[in-house]
């Protein structure tokens, strides 16, 4: 489903930032064509289609899925609707790259990847961050020893963002929290790299309204012993910033979830600045990593496997297990959290 160059005909299903930002990182890709998008109404879906000059736009996603002229659709919707939308893609014959979280809990990303494999099409969770040039760097010299044996990780991802009980990062019924929208980045990375991961504890603290959580921090163990600290904030700004740490030095990444630039700290020897700039906004890079699957006739990523998805999702579900966090379906209200000891 690539042309005799490789270019991939994408669709766009959802037209909210995310799906801008995705668009821009789609103009710097060679092996895409951007041919249509859907929206939940033909306005949006039309103003979204002029914003880009898109050929074609789609007034519901189900017109978008039985495009003929779409190869592959990024879902670009909230995470309550990542389950549903991409089933319907899969189902119609489309490759899908269904934006993270892959969807709401672990039983969610097994039917999705059980659809992928019934139909033998492509699908991918956009952890963009996984691709990036400085990732693939960092992710070499971790593995050929630069600091040693890896003993630790830490990865914060807190952002101070205005509170708005109907935005979706505060909405319990749009899958809000500070978990699924921001924590996703700390364990994708402290998955990457400390293999299969453990949930040793986990606090958080709700919202105003305690419908969802507005700061996590967990604490894992990977498959090989080593310990990682993982936090994420929707109301307070953190630096950002990973550190891994091993017998013989350290890695230091700033603003790590879409990193450009890092320090190695080797012991006994004075730091090394490493550089690899993005060509856009780093979205380009995931991409570009689904048409290389599709072209290669691969079902998944080796680098973000259907295993993976399921393995993070596994992990948050616990996370709001030990945090008493339940999100309802979004056609049901969500009701305010308990009074808990770990607030």
């Amino acid at each position: 489903m690539t042309d005799e160059n490789g270019v991939l005909r994408w669709g766009i299903l959802g037209t909210g930032g995310i799906a801008h930002s995705f668009m821009e990182g789609l103009r710097a890709t060679p092996t895409a064509q951007v041919t249509a998008v859907g929206s939940r109404t033909p306005e949006r879906a039309e103003q979204f289609a002029k914003d880009w000059g898109l050929p074609r736009s789609h007034g519901d996603y189900a017109s978008l899925a039985a495009d003929p002229d779409v190869d592959v659709v990024y879902v670009a919707t909230p995470h309550p609707w990542h389950h549903p939308h991409t089933l319907l893609c899969l189902r119609a014959g489309k490759h899908v790259l269904v934006e993270k979280p892959m969807a709401m809990n672990a039983l969610q990303v097994a039917e999705m990847t059980a659809a992928a494999r019934e139909s033998g099409r492509f699908l991918m969770e956009a952890m963009w961050t996984r691709f990036l040039p400085l990732h693939r760097r960092v992710r070499e010299l971790v593995d050929d020893g630069a600091i040693g044996e890896l003993h630790q990780l830490s990865a914060d991802f807190g952002v101070s963002a205005p509170y708005d009980p109907d935005h979706r990062l505060f909405n319990a019924d749009l899958g809000g929290g500070a978990l699924l929208d921001l924590g996703v980045y700390p364990l994708a990375l402290a998955s990457w790299y400390l293999g299969e991961l453990t949930v040793v504890g986990a606090t958080r603290r709700l919202s105003p309204d305690r419908m969802v959580d507005t700061q996590t921090t967990v604490l894992v163990r990977g498959s090989g012993g080593a310990a990682g600290l993982l936090s994420c904030a929707s109301l307070t700004s953190t630096p950002g910033r990973a550190v891994l740490a091993g017998s013989r030095g350290w890695l230091e990444i700033p603003q790590f979830w879409a990193g450009t630039s890092a320090v190695l700290h080797r012991n006994g020897h004075e730091p090394e600045e490493i550089r690899r700039p993005l060509r856009a906004n780093g979205y380009e890079y995931e991409a570009e990593e689904v048409a290389r699957c599709v072209a290669a006739g691969l079902p998944e990523s080796p680098d973000i496997p259907w295993s993976e998805s399921l393995h993070l999702a596994t992990l948050t579900d616990r996370i709001r297990d030990m945090g008493g966090l339940v999100y309802s379906p979004p056609t049901v209200k969500a009701v305010p959290l308990p009074d808990s000891s770990q607030d």
